[in-house]
């Protein structure tokens, strides 16, 4: 978790070579800087450094508007993609659903209990079930239907909503719609979603069954960033549970509600708390 204190955490990956921690802990050090968590990875063969590093902003002679200019040769010199974010900043979190549940009463409950530093202001669904309860927790709630000729139109007022609402996140809690390739692109990297961890096996509506009758001996969740290539997107978090021939079919729905639950909220909590970096099809977790 994040101190208490504001600090400024950059995010950064480049080709590895020496030098490179040594020149950022000096960059920090020479402006008066105090590095509260420094993680770095190397990957190889593809010599590449992943590295996050948190500092306190209290005392630090460069004013947090300015330290992306004042970076920015550094990151000139060493070729790095980087980006830098603060403690403090707020993310806001719109969640889709549709009819099953269980996701979204999990992420307002850990909400409600502070696990999750952010706000809500948005829930949008294809159907209108949750409308009172949204409304109830004082949180917006919009109506989409979609059909192969309104999903267009109905999108558009999505994204148009998502904007008004200042979204920084969008959290697919079990939403049973595909999104277009443009309202992907728009929010690159900004739309998790959850799934069973049967695909692309046990792929289709119902794979519970389909996992049951192959007898299989694990279920499990997988939590990812959307891209257009459906269920492919960088994986963020996983979890799996054993299961024997003894657990029914709804045995192992209930087991794989709880997996989902857990798996979501652990990949919410990662990208929250700017501890997350992706390289292609893949992600580095600074856990």
């Amino acid at each position: 978790m994040t101190c208490d204190k504001p600090s400024a955490i950059l995010l950064l990956s480049c080709p590895d070579r020496k030098g490179i921690v040594a020149s950022i802990s000096n960059f920090i050090f020479k402006h008066n800087g105090n590095i509260l968590r420094a993680q770095q990875h190397s990957m190889l063969p593809e010599n590449m450094l992943f590295m996050r590093i948190e500092w306190e902003l209290e005392g630090f002679e460069i004013p947090r508007d300015r330290i992306g200019e004042a970076f920015a040769p550094l990151a000139d010199e060493f070729g790095m993609k980087w980006e830098i974010r603060f403690s403090d900043y707020i993310p806001r979190v719109a969640i889709f659903v549709s009819r099953h549940i269980h996701c979204f009463h999990d992420i307002i409950l850990r909400h409600r209990m502070g696990e999750f530093k952010a706000e809500i202001p948005l829930v949008i669904s294809n159907h209108p079930d949750l409308k009172a309860l949204v409304e109830q927790l004082g949180i917006t709630f919009r109506h989409y239907p979609k059909t192969p000729e309104t999903k267009a139109a109905q999108e558009k007022r999505e994204m148009d909503e998502l904007e008004r609402s200042r979204v920084d996140l969008i959290v697919l809690a079990r939403y049973m719609q595909v999104l277009s390739g443009d309202f992907v692109r728009k929010y690159a990297h900004r739309i998790i979603n959850i799934h069973h961890s049967f695909l692309p096996a046990f792929a289709g509506g119902d794979p519970y069954q389909q996992a049951y009758d192959r007898g299989v001996k694990v279920i499990g969740a997988t939590s990812h960033y959307v891209t257009e290539h459906i269920d492919e997107g960088p994986i963020i978090a996983q979890d799996v549970m054993k299961i024997t021939h003894k657990d029914s079919v709804e045995d192992m729905r209930l087991r794989g509600k709880d997996l989902e639950r857990i798996v979501l909220a652990r990949a919410i909590r990662f990208h929250l708390e700017n501890r997350i970096l992706i390289c292609g099809s893949k992600t580095i977790i600074f856990e």
